[in-house]
């Protein structure tokens, strides 16, 4: 009897539980009837985001949305500029916003932005940002080597850092390959080469930007001791979404290169205006894996018909929150080249790598 009674007591206890946790679960009812259970992250201009507890975060699109109702207090943007914390509830054709003992109701179409408190805190951090926060970084240090009839190593260092707020975008990056090789007790190198460089967009409209890099690339088996670009135009943003973002590009620079062949060639120099223009292309494939591509066509201004191309393209899985496995692919062609020396120099690496966001 005593155990019958504990069930029989504990029973109304469970009930409650169960139904708080309904009542306190945000809720989405979407026009063809499908409900989304969860929690509400933020809304934008046509999406809605919810993480639910079965299904993962789920984005929906806001136009077909039949009602929404917030139970914990939320950030709301609204047509008129003006930011509300409060619940919300859809009471017909409005949803009521009750915060701060204040209770009014708006069209969803007044509704520009929802925010939780996370996605709050990482929009006002965005708004005067210093320089030294936003970064993230990611590189992969990468060492590779044989030992038997022919004994070869390799080291390869990409690093990069981007640090992108509401108004501008900062890149630097760096690149180094070396490789030797050791056969019959001889030892010569195989690849050395470094790339770096910083580039810098300044937003002017929602879709423009104006854009200023700066490049250094030395090559030892393409005679070159040293490329240095300096170099600035426009930008636009021709694709934008959660998931990723497309821009082109295009201005002028000036290039000075320093080659070395050797004897009994002479080391000689180059300098040159030159008309660039290319794309920036980024893309998350899914909460673990990116892909990025880049490319540039320099067109040399002042010898009409000489040109160089770079094109950049990789992809980042995330392994744990700092691991990562990447894969990249880079090709630099040189149309005039160093006397004797090929056009094309090609670079491929893959590995474990990092990232760290500051």
């Amino acid at each position: 009897m005593s155990f019958k009674f504990k069930i029989r007591q504990g029973l109304p206890m469970v009930l409650v539980l169960l139904t708080s946790t309904c009542i306190w679960a945000d809720q989405i009812v979407m026009k063809n009837g499908d409900k989304v259970t969860g929690s509400v992250v933020k809304k934008d201009a046509k999406t809605v985001t919810i993480k639910t507890d079965n299904f993962g975060v789920v984005t929906l699109d806001w136009e077909k949305v039949a009602s929404v109702n917030v139970d914990t207090p939320i950030n709301v943007v609204l047509g008129d500029g003006k930011t509300v914390q409060g619940t919300l509830a859809t009471a017909g054709e409005k949803v009521e916003v009750t915060g701060a003992g204040a209770k009014q109701a708006v069209a969803p179409a007044d509704i520009v932005t929802l925010r939780n408190s996370v996605e709050q805190a990482a929009y006002e951090r965005l708004l005067k940002p210093r320089f030294k926060d936003l970064w993230i970084f990611a590189g992969n240090i990468g060492l590779a080597g044989t030992s038997g009839n022919a004994k070869t190593t390799s080291f390869i260092t990409p690093i990069s850092g981007t640090r992108v707020t509401n108004t501008d975008k900062t890149t630097i990056y760096f690149n180094f390959i070396k490789a030797s090789a050791d056969v019959n007790g001889v030892n010569s190198p195989t690849a050395q080469a470094v790339r770096g460089g910083w580039a810098y967009n300044r937003n002017l409209k929602p879709r423009l930007f104006v854009n200023t890099f700066n490049d250094y690339e030395y090559d030892k088996f393409q005679s070159l001791d040293l490329r240095a670009v300096f170099g600035g135009g426009l930008g636009y943003i021709a694709w934008k979404a959660e998931r990723g973002r497309l821009d082109l590009l295009g201005g002028a620079d000036y290039n000075h290169e320093k080659f070395d062949p050797g004897k009994p060639a002479l080391p000689f120099s180059r300098n040159s205006a030159e008309a660039f223009w290319g794309d920036d292309f980024n893309y998350k494939l899914n909460s673990r894996a990116s892909l990025f591509q880049n490319y540039r066509m320099f067109n040399n201004l002042s010898d009409t018909g000489t040109y160089r191309q770079n094109f950049d393209a990789g992809i980042s899985a995330k392994l744990t929150k700092y691991l990562t496995w990447n894969a990249a692919f880079g090709d630099r062609y040189l149309s005039k080249p160093s006397p004797g020396r090929l056009k094309n120099d090609i670079l491929y690496t893959t590995g474990l790598g990092f990232t760290y966001a500051k």
